[in-house]
Order: C-alpha cells, then sequence, then structure tokens
C-alpha cells in the first residue's frame, strides 16, 4: 500500500517563513516537521497537480476544498498554514496608536 503524502523533497516557504518554519514561532515543532516533509504533497493534493491515492489523501482534498472541517494532524496543519499566508499582514505605526482615516468634510454653503 502507498504512503500517504509521500514526497521526495523537502518543503520551504522562503517568502513567508524565510527563517523556516520552525524558527518563526507560528509553528510547534512537530507541525514545522510534517510541512517540511509533506508540504510538497499536500501543496500538489490542494492544487490538484496530484490525485489522491489512499483514503487519508482523498479526505484531505475534501478540507482542501471545504467539504469537511479538518481533523487529522495533517489537514489541521495544512489549514493552520494556508490560513497564516493568506491572512492580511499586520498595520503598526510608530506612535503605538491606531492608523488614521481620512476624513472628507463637506464645506459647501446651505442655504437656510
Amino acid at each position: 500500500m502507498a504512503d500517504s503524502f509521500s514526497s521526495t523533497n523537502r518543503y520551504f516557504d522562503n517568502k513567508n517563513y524565510p527563517r523556516g518554519f520552525s524558527r518563526h514561532g507560528h509553528f510547534t515543532i512537530r507541525e514545522a516537521q510534517l510541512l517540511e516533509r509533506c508540504g510538497h504533497a499536500y501543496n500538489d493534493l490542494d492544487s490538484g497537480k496530484r490525485e489522491p491515492v489512499t483514503e487519508e489523501e482523498k479526505q484531505f482534498v475534501a478540507v482542501c476544498q471545504g467539504q469537511r472541517e479538518p481533523s487529522t494532524e495533517h489537514e489541521k496543519v495544512w489549514f493552520k498554514y494556508i490560513e497564516h499566508i493568506r491572512r492580511p499582514k499586520r498595520f503598526h505605526t510608530l506612535s503605538g496608536g491606531k492608523p488614521q482615516m481620512d476624513v472628507v468634510e463637506d464645506y459647501t454653503d446651505s442655504e437656510d
């Protein structure tokens, strides 16, 4: 029987995690290891480049398509990764306050 999520290459995301998954602080050591070891398989299954071979991979594809909630360790770590990279970046100001919005005031003359 074929192994689920088998891949020959390690997975790295230098754009979002330039120092690696384990050094970023967002993932546990176990989650970082799973992403590095199985990330190419996760990505290929999610994008449709690879057909699921095992029942576990079929369930993984169903999670990626939004047909069910993540329940296995593989599904949860990939869902956590995808949600983190798709989330908009936080905006920080130097003053520590909330960002100000531009307010447009209406100075037109009104007739009474």
